[in-house]
């Protein structure tokens, strides 16, 4: 693992480094990285002049201290070349080298995560969709992912709580900061029933640019992020957006028409992000495809959301749906006739040796977001697994 050469890394190129994967393609891990030297760091075309000195004036000091913040507020770390490490980002070019954490990650693996997002400002309304929403979506099996911020967020997060289950928040600042003190309780609460993550070291304070680069994070984490009463300059934006470049599934709560308060909700549903009238809309395409993970039929009771937007009683859809959801499923993938034609497709490639994902695009001639997501379903029915430096493995 050798965390203080990642640590020394992630302290040189910042937080949101869009290197990082290639970084890992090419040396193998940060340790590596830095055994190799200024020339072959030039060499590898992967860093500019700029990131070489950062590397070069870079030390080991910096990351002991690191390290014993960690230890002094009681927080771990995590990094690319490690099991535990979530899955879903490693995939990532802007994959972050550390991820300090406070909880458990276990609970992410073979899971279906969600994130929740939306203004902090919301509206009632607004904050108990997202609370019954995160609550169905638990109870089926899910994860809820956030930001940990007022409004929306912790109504996402109360939702899951509530509902019995486990959350992930991930932080704009590091552990050991006062930032929003009155939603400390909150944050308790979900490290005893999930995690709070934070690429960001101890004691670095909360700022307006921390934010934007800590949503990649969320929508990274996840298989789709709904949005929840957005206007057209909200952060919540930005998550989607990135979540769309991830190659990621995007969904929108529809709001109040005539507010400006839901104007970004609504361009995301005119620039084809799904509507969302209830959990089932959100679970449904994951439930056929990953039913051990998944299970529609606990969703309880289907969301109403009442004044701002009509209620569509989905009970009719359920009863029409075109692809029966199919509980034995996970028996049939034994033969492969369990998964999509494009998870057919990638696991006809693997052999005994990892394959690396550029690879996969070549040998298959599949887009980025199509190879995605058929590895992610060939992982979920642990058939692959993923390896650092985006290489995955035939089980």
């Amino acid at each position: 693992m050798a965390l203080e050469h990642w640590i020394r890394y992630q302290l040189a190129l910042g937080a949101g480094c869009r290197k990082t994967g290639e970084m890992m393609a090419y040396f193998g891990s940060a340790k590596e990285l830095f055994e190799s030297g200024e020339y072959e760091w030039r060499i590898s075309g992967i860093f500019t002049p700029s990131q070489i000195e950062k590397l070069k004036k870079s030390s080991l000091d910096k990351a002991y201290e690191v390290m014993e913040n960690c230890f002094k507020y009681n927080c771990n770390a995590v990094t690319p070349d490690e099991k535990l490490y979530p899955r879903m980002l490693k995939p990532l070019d802007d994959l972050p080298a550390v991820i300090y954490y406070q909880g458990e990650l276990k609970f992410l693996i073979h899971k279906i995560a969600i994130a929740v997002v939306g203004t902090r400002e919301a509206d009632e309304n607004s904050l108990a969709v997202a609370k019954s929403l995160s609550a169905s979506i638990t109870r089926s099996g899910g994860i809820i992912i956030s930001g940990g911020a007022l409004g929306v967020d912790s109504a996402a997060h109360l939702g899951a709580l509530e509902a019995q289950g486990k959350t992930l928040a991930v932080m704009g600042c590091g552990f050991g900061t006062d930032y929003l003190q009155s939603n400390s309780a909150l944050r308790e609460r979900i490290t005893q029933n999930g995690a709070l993550i934070s690429e960001y070291p101890p004691l670095t304070p909360a700022n307006s640019h921390n934010f934007p680069v800590r949503n990649r994070i969320i929508s990274g984490l996840c298989h789709a992020t709904v949005v929840i009463e957005a206007g057209v300059k909200s952060g919540s934006l930005i998550t989607a957006g990135l979540a769309l470049e991830q190659g990621r599934d995007v969904y929108a709560v529809p709001g109040n028409v005539m507010s400006n308060k839901f104007l970004g909700v609504h361009k995301l549903i005119n620039d084809g992000a799904k509507p969302v009238f209830s959990a089932y809309d959100v679970l449904y395409p994951y439930a056929v495809k990953y039913p051990k993970a998944i299970d529609i039929n606990k969703i309880e009771n289907e969301l109403q959301m009442t004044d701002s937007v009509e209620y569509i009683n989905t009970k009719s859809r359920i009863e029409k749906k075109e692809e029966p959801f199919n509980k034995d499923a996970f028996e049939q993938v034994k033969d492969l006739s369990g998964i999509s034609e494009d998870a057919k497709t990638v696991y006809g490639i693997f052999g005994d040796e990892p394959i690396h994902i550029d690879d996969i695009a070549r040998k298959t001639a599949m887009d980025f977001s199509k190879i995605f997501s058929a590895v992610t379903e060939l992982e979920l029915w642990e058939l692959i697994e993923s390896r650092p430096g985006k290489l995955y493995l035939k089980k």
